[in-house]
């Protein structure tokens, strides 16, 4: 048995498609039945805008880690980290998924590992994508979603989002039981 559904293509990634995605993002879900979305916010305006969006589904925001831009710096901001938990949401900060300890070997060997070569295979289909997929083995791995249910993953290029996918969620460990089910919106390359 096949189904079909639509897919929207963007003419160009960012953030100007942030508000679109979040729509169709939120449309999918109600179809689906899916209750937890994952999304990726550096300063925490995307994640303000999906807090709002999604009030009364369980909403995990995924940041940078500490130090990421600079030593000791954290990006988000302390009033977006205010109005993100205000609005119901959960906000998790932690080593990325395929960067972690590989980011200190790359820097300090010259070298790439296993974790830049899946990154950069996922990129191959958009950054927003290879984002939308690290962030929920992040929240999986931090117990924030349930992996057996289907999730919505939202992520995007250097700022806002352009890229939802439902997927099914799986650790870190297993990522390879992961499963990209929808894709739901993208830029195109």
């Amino acid at each position: 048995m096949a189904q079909q559904t639509t897919a929207v293509y963007f003419d160009s990634p960012g953030s100007e498609n942030t508000e679109q995605v979040l729509e169709l993002a939120k449309t999918r879900a109600r179809e689906l039945g899916i209750r937890s979305i994952v999304i990726a916010s550096t300063t925490g305006n995307t994640g303000v805008k999906a807090a709002q969006e999604f009030k009364g589904y369980r909403v995990v925001v995924v940041t940078h880690t500490t130090g990421f831009k600079a030593p000791g710096t954290q990006e988000l901001t302390q009033d977006n980290r205010q109005r993100i938990e205000k609005l119901g949401a959960t906000i998790f900060t932690g080593a990325h998924a395929f960067g972690g300890i590989s980011h200190a070997v790359r820097k300090t060997f010259s070298t790439h590992v296993l974790g830049d070569f899946i990154a950069n295979t996922l990129r191959i289909f958009g950054q927003g994508l290879k984002v939308a997929v690290e962030i929920t083995l992040m929240a999986a791995d931090a117990g924030l979603i349930d992996i057996g249910e289907d999730v919505i993953a939202i992520g995007g290029t250097v700022s806002g989002a352009d890229t939802a996918i439902v997927l099914k969620p799986a650790h870190a460990h297993d990522a390879f039981s992961l499963r990209i089910k929808e894709i739901i919106c993208k830029p195109k390359l």
